[in-house]
């Protein structure tokens, strides 16, 4: 990717009012940010979805504006050995990407994979207890043996916890941001936090100097839940930010596990109640979770999102590899034409197109009923 295309695909992110929803509509039919920067009024009009505000905001001040905060921020970005990723490179993590809401854009700082074979996120109540932390050590050593990527959110309570807890045991452990990288918050997690720029990282969708709004922090919680591919619950109050983010790892197919609380303790409430609802698995032994998982299973070790070993992200464009990362991760390796397309996150044209092309190199064959599979 060009510096040219990265700058044109973040000065895109950085338009108010253009969401990651929209970003993905724009780029469905201009092919690339930079077409659809610098389309004219009445192209972008006959785009769905794109009124008069929103054409105002892609030909005016508005992009002007974007396209100096874009300079400003890659020269910061390059300086500061951040990472910025667009929905559509091959680096952007292939979990989000299964997701409807994912986020546009990632700027990341830190040596993990994100898109690693094994991902979980250990979430709670800022109010921890003794009991909320002596678990979540347990639940990291537990996880030892399969040496996963430990996500969190980076405040107080069980969130920083597992983050210790991670670095403590040699694992990586990345934190998902409600700010710019540029702003820790809180601030006295700072130490925490270069630390995990070493064994880690820190992850965010917000660009540079955005501070710690309260909006933020349920966006934030998507990318924990999308990003991994359970979510431990260790620690909840009825109301919270952790069982926001169990219902949206939920409401993403994934897994949820809770550790159950003493009845009286009003820092376990949450956590029972998703065990009484049936929202959430009972946490009690690393195995519940490696059943719950797949974790146990010998041909899981190569990843629940990545595609068979025999596919090489080299050898394939960007959206062809997007699609071939979608029918891994398939049940029995394949899907409809329409799933492909939203999970993919390409225009549905271009999709018939691409599998074409990919079923006369022999790569995915066609099934009864609009369905492919990989060979």
């Amino acid at each position: 990717m060009t510096n040219d295309t990265l700058f044109h695909e973040l000065a895109l992110t950085l338009l108010p009012g253009i969401g990651p929803q929209l970003t993905r509509q724009l780029m469905s039919y201009g092919g690339a940010a930079k077409t659809v920067l610098t389309m004219p009024p009445g192209k972008l009009r006959r785009i769905p979805g794109v009124g008069a505000a929103t054409v105002a905001i892609l030909t005016g001040n508005a992009r002007e504006a974007a396209f100096r905060k874009a300079e400003m921020d890659l020269r910061k970005a390059e300086k500061e050995g951040v990472e910025i990723l667009f929905y559509t490179s091959k680096r952007f993590p292939s979990r989000l990407k299964q997701i409807a809401d994912a986020p546009a854009i990632l700027y990341y700082q830190g040596t993990a994979d994100l898109n690693a074979p094994k991902i979980v996120a250990l979430v709670g109540t800022r109010q921890a207890t003794d009991y909320g932390r002596e678990q979540t050590e347990r639940i990291v050593r537990g996880l030892l043996p399969h040496q996963p990527v430990v996500v969190s959110g980076l405040a107080y309570g069980i969130d920083i916890m597992a983050h210790r807890a991670a670095l403590q045991e040699g694992l990586d452990t990345v934190g998902v941001m409600a700010t710019g990288l540029d702003i820790i918050y809180p601030a006295a997690h700072r130490k925490t936090a270069e630390k995990m720029r070493e064994q880690g990282g820190l992850l965010t969708e917000f660009p540079f100097g955005t501070p710690p709004d309260r909006y933020n922090f349920p966006a934030r919680n998507r990318i924990i839940a999308g990003l991994s591919d359970g979510t431990v619950v260790v620690e909840a109050a009825i109301k919270g930010g952790a069982l926001i983010t169990a219902e949206l790892a939920l409401s993403y197919d994934r897994d949820v596990l809770a550790v159950p609380g003493n009845l009286g303790s009003a820092a376990s409430e949450g956590c029972n109640a998703l065990i009484k609802s049936n929202k959430a698995a009972l946490y009690q032994e690393p195995l519940d979770l490696e059943q719950l998982l797949n974790w146990d299973a010998a041909l899981h070790q190569s990843g629940k999102f990545k595609p068979a070993p025999s596919y090489s992200a080299d050898d394939f464009t960007v959206e062809e590899f997007a699609l071939i990362s979608v029918l891994a991760a398939a049940t029995g390796r394949e899907a409809q034409m329409d799933d492909l397309a939203w999970k993919a996150q390409l225009a549905i044209h271009a999709v018939a197109s691409l599998l074409l092309g990919l079923e006369f190199r022999g790569v995915v064959r066609a099934l009864p009923g609009k369905k492919f599979a990989l060979v």
